[in-house]
């Protein structure tokens, strides 16, 4: 290679300005494009056992246009980049989009999953000892406020009813004749009283008998004896009166005892009477029925069981009456008040929305009121957030279509963009503008 390069400096050399020159000129540029374009021999001699031995390949002879092949990139290249550019402003208008909905609506709404559907489920007990006799509605059943539920065996308790009767007959019975006695005592007491009077009316006869015979003994007209009779006349009428006086205290007083006698009896009457009541109480109880309107459920007993006094029988859900309980986390109740609208998502039912109004917030966390509170005042101690319950009223028309059931999940989202202008104060809480008024 380098010998023919010698070759063609030596041929291009400039030569004299002649014709001779310029033909010899052409002679040689004629002659260094034959060595260009055709190597010597010995070059390619040299390149051939420079080159590595390799088996040989067949390649399948493929055509590729050489002047297309620019052509149809150019194209492809630019709509990459308009497709590009197409899904850059996409991003960037979801982002402008989010951002404000965020700063304009989002950042009102508070939400949370740890929330479900409540009820007041009433518990049905036995408040009379017995055994079942009759279980009236069946499993999952709906009953109005009244309706029987339990039957308890009464018979025990209908002679107790009947026994209570007879004793407040007797008793009574016992107050009538008390009553007449006291009628009769009133009737010795007039006669004791008018014993009395006779006695007074004696004792004044005896009286005037023993001055007239001691006037006419002193005189000496009258006999000692005569005197000495008027006198024990006298004395005798003396006693007669105290004997008729003591009758007649004697018989005012019994009939004040026979009184007390007929109130004694009147208010063991009274307390039999209350017995007879106790013992219909018992035996209404012996009919278990329901206080509220809601669907029996729960159903803990059968037929033929022995309950005791407060035994457990089975519960009521009044599913017109349900709620929702949201567990918020306690740096999300900034802004919540009660009256703000809420939209609740139920997954029993694909996520089905309805609108619901905050009813009121729990004074204390969850953990507060559970059997054994935290004491975070021993041992190592690692900061967790807390939960409120939030209490959600659910509208009357949603609960009366008892699709909600009591512990069913639902997503509970709260606008708090009304009803909390305090919520955006940086005052502190002992700031005279932050109390408010009971």
């Amino acid at each position: 290679m380098a010998g023919a390069r010698d070759q063609a400096a030596r041929i291009l050399r400039p030569e004299p300005d002649t014709a001779e020159g310029e033909a010899a000129r052409d002679a040689s540029g004629a002659l260094a494009d034959q060595i260009r374009t055709h190597p010597s021999d010995e070059t390619v001699t040299r390149r051939r056992a420079e080159t590595p031995v390799s088996p040989a390949i067949e390649k399948p002879a493929v055509e590729k246009p050489a002047a297309a092949a620019p052509a149809s990139a150019a194209p492809k290249s630019g709509k990459r980049k308009l497709v590009l550019m197409g899904i850059g402003a996409l991003l960037a208008l979801a982002a402008a989009s989010y951002g404000g909905h965020y700063v304009l609506i989002g950042r009102f709404y508070v939400s949370t999953d740890d929330a479900y559907v409540r009820a007041n489920n009433t518990m049905l007990g036995a408040r009379v000892s017995g055994h079942i006799a009759a279980i009236l509605p069946g499993d999952n059943a709906v009953v109005r406020t009244g309706e029987v539920i339990f039957r308890i065996d009464d018979g025990d308790y209908r002679i107790a009813v009947d026994a209570a009767r007879t004793k407040i007959a007797t008793q009574q019975a016992t107050i009538d004749r008390i009553g007449r006695q006291v009628t009769a005592q009133e009737s010795a007491v007039e006669q004791a009283k008018a014993q009395l009077a006779s006695a007074d009316a004696a004792l004044k006869r005896a009286g005037l008998d023993f001055e007239r015979q001691q006037a006419l003994s002193a005189k000496g007209f009258a006999s000692h004896a005569t005197f000495e009779v008027s006198e024990a006349g006298r004395d005798q009428g003396v006693a007669a009166v105290k004997s008729a006086q003591a009758a007649y205290d004697a018989a005012r007083d019994n009939v004040e005892v026979t009184r007390a006698q007929q109130a004694e009896a009147r208010a063991l009457l009274a307390e039999l009477q209350t017995s007879l009541a106790k013992a219909e109480r018992d035996l209404g109880f012996t009919t278990v029925r329901a206080p509220v309107d809601g669907t029996f459920s729960n159903r803990l007993v059968n037929i033929g069981d022995f309950v005791a006094v407060g035994q457990r029988l089975g519960n009521l859900v009044p599913l017109d009456e349900v709620y929702i309980d949201a567990n918020f986390k306690e740096t999300q109740l900034k802004r919540i008040r009660p009256g703000q609208p809420v939209t609740i998502s139920v997954d029993a039912y694909g996520h089905r929305k309805f609108a619901g109004i905050v009813d009121s917030i729990s004074p204390a966390a969850g953990s507060v009121f559970t059997l054994l509170p935290p004491d975070n005042a021993t041992g190592n101690f690692t900061k967790i957030v807390q939960r409120l319950p939030v209490r959600v009223r659910v509208p009357k028309h949603v609960a009366r279509q008892n699709l909600l059931r009591a512990g069913m999940s639902v997503y509970a989202t709260v606008d708090t963009s009304n009803g909390a202008a305090d919520a955006d104060s940086e005052a502190d809480l002992d700031a005279p503008t932050m109390i408010h008024p009971l």
